[in-house]
């Protein structure tokens, strides 16, 4: 299950958020995005979990939970939108 974190601190690393989350079943990965320029991170993350059923009961129970003074919003994650893809597009101006 692919779960959506926001609202976090931007300095709480991937294994700090695994181990908040391992606490509710097996942890797959996490994955903290981060600004492409600046490589800071951007507030939010996804994490996967192997196992559905622990999945629901991680997103109940830390949807609002403080970590590091603030507090998650934790959802499951929806299916990212598919965008065009923009290298192969034509440039014609009429």
């Amino acid at each position: 299950m692919n779960i959506y974190v926001g609202n976090l601190d931007y300095n709480l690393t991937e294994a700090e958020l695994n181990e908040v989350f391992s606490e509710y079943g097996e942890v797959v990965s996490v994955k903290i995005v981060k600004d492409r320029e600046t490589g800071r991170a951007k507030g939010f993350a996804f994490v996967e979990m192997a196992n559905d059923n622990e999945g629901e009961t991680a997103v109940e129970e830390l949807d609002g939970a403080e970590v590091r003074g603030r507090n998650m919003k934790v959802n499951k994650a929806r299916p990212r939108p598919e965008r065009p893809d923009r290298r192969f597009q034509s440039r014609d101006r009429h």
